[in-house]
């Protein structure tokens, strides 16, 4: 027994809009205050924390692997790629690191989430691999 189909598909709406955010403030000229009075690196590693989440729960039937984490890492390049081009932003490899960085950080968490009552269902199906 897994995640119900509903669940699944709120969590891919849910990834789905907070990819659309990431690209709004990393694009955007316009000042957050929350977001710009946190480091830029930690703001890189909670973002990337939470699409590492969504991306994982929104395909439940692969476990959170390379078919999960480069798409994303591919994603956290692409923003920098256009930031390149934004007079009002850098390019940055350190961000992309601090991305990957947000992404290890969601693995190294998976063995203490799978046993939180109200996450437990995701890795509750039998005969498959979901490390």
């Amino acid at each position: 027994m897994g995640l119900p189909q509903n669940n699944i598909i709120t969590f891919r709406l849910a990834l789905a809009a907070a990819l659309v955010v990431v690209t709004h403030l990393a694009t955007a000229q316009m000042n957050y205050p929350v977001v710009e009075n946190m480091n830029d690196k930690v703001n890189h590693i909670l973002a990337f924390y939470v699409l590492g989440f969504l991306a994982d729960f929104s395909f439940p039937g692969k476990r959170f692997g390379l078919s999960k984490i480069l798409p994303l890492l591919g994603f956290g390049l692409l923003i920098e790629v256009i930031q390149y081009f934004l007079p009002y932003r850098l390019f940055s490899l350190y961000d992309l690191a601090a991305d990957a960085g947000g992404l290890a950080v969601y693995w190294l968490f998976l063995p203490a989430l799978k046993h939180l009552p109200l996450l437990r269902r995701r890795w509750n199906i039998e005969g498959q691999d979901y490390g």
